[in-house]
């Protein structure tokens, strides 16, 4: 019955039917490019909570659409070995455990200089997350380029040190990402106030509002937010939370905000800087199935992921046109 596994809608539920790894020990003898991980943890939620089903929802009930990228003219996994690793343990109700253990898995993969990319989660999953990927390539030599409606930089919400709404902040405190290093884009509406933008701007991070993209058009502030992140830092770690797009384009997720950018917009910008720039992270967050129309935003997500590896793909062949795409590693 293998004939199963070639069915979208049938079979085990892997992001994009690649093979699935529970055991750290199978990183070794798989040896892949990147690795898909889950981190269903949503306790951080301040408004609609829910996007703990998010890996779950992205990897079963998103569109498979194939794996040739046209605009691009590559099959992104004869250039990329692609695992799923599962998803890392987080237990109800139960922060410190589970960011312990995203942290744990995402270092497992990091370590053996393979990109996590992480399905969250609500955004305080980055915290840990992010944090992982700077232990293995050193505080400050890791820049962020943020997607997202809203800072995440407040110092806590209702006495929570780690909400959803404060990531940023402790990543920047911690001394794992620099203020500096920082580039948001898509920030709109009533939050956070006056004096955490004060903060930002004392921490040099970079911002683009919404209102920047509308005056100034999305091409030229995508342009600005590439040359930034690269300027920043010799490795990156691109984070999407879902909202930074409009709710028309994507209504399941926790804190919609009206007035965001389009999901032709957001896939463009990540597929560049995948392809531009030595990206060692991914994620993308906030994905709240309960609330989804018609798998609008599972699959926005899911391309979110399939632009950022299809990124990836075209910067290996850029770097060897000549070569024909590698084997498969021995095991």
């Amino acid at each position: 019955m293998i004939e199963q596994l070639e069915l979208a809608y049938a079979g085990v539920a892997s992001f994009g039917h690649r093979p699935f790894l529970t055991e750290v020990e199978q990183l070794e003898s798989w040896r892949p490019d990147v690795a898909i991980v889950g981190a269903p943890f949503d306790v951080g939620t301040t408004n609609r909570p829910g996007a703990r089903f998010g890996p779950r929802a992205i990897r079963a009930t998103a569109y498979e659409p194939g794996t040739y990228h046209l605009d691009l003219g590559l099959e992104i996994f004869d250039w990329l070995e692609v695992v799923d690793f599962g998803d890392a343990y987080c237990p109800h109700g139960q922060t410190e455990v589970s960011h312990n253990n995203i942290r744990e898995r995402v270092n497992a993969i990091a370590s053996r200089g393979i990109v996590p990319v992480i399905l969250g989660g609500d955004h305080s999953i980055t915290w840990p997350a992010a944090t992982a990927v700077a232990d293995v390539h050193g505080y400050g030599n890791v820049g962020i380029v943020h997607f997202d409606a809203h800072a995440d930089t407040a110092d806590e919400i209702e006495g929570n040190l780690a909400s959803h709404g404060t990531p940023m902040r402790r990543l920047i405190e911690s001394g794992a990402v620099p203020g500096s290093h920082f580039v948001q884009v898509g920030l709109r509406g009533y939050w956070p106030p006056q004096d955490t933008f004060e903060w930002m701007q004392e921490q040099r991070m970079t911002w683009h509002t919404m209102q920047e993209i509308w005056d100034r058009g999305f091409k030229e502030v995508m342009r600005d937010a590439v040359n930034e992140a690269l300027a920043k830092a010799e490795k990156l770690y691109v984070s999407v939370d879902i909202d930074v797009l409009d709710p028309a384009h994507a209504p399941g997720t926790g804190t919609p905000e009206p007035g965001g950018i389009t999901t032709a917009d957001l896939l463009r910008l990540v597929r560049q800087l995948c392809r531009e720039h030595d990206v060692v992270g991914v994620d993308v967050v906030e994905v709240a199935p309960a609330y989804d129309h018609a798998e609008l935003t599972v699959n926005a997500a899911h391309r979110v992921v399939f632009e950022a590896l299809g990124g990836m793909a075209a910067r290996r062949r850029d770097a060897a046109p000549d070569a024909a795409p590698p084997g498969p590693p021995a095991r």
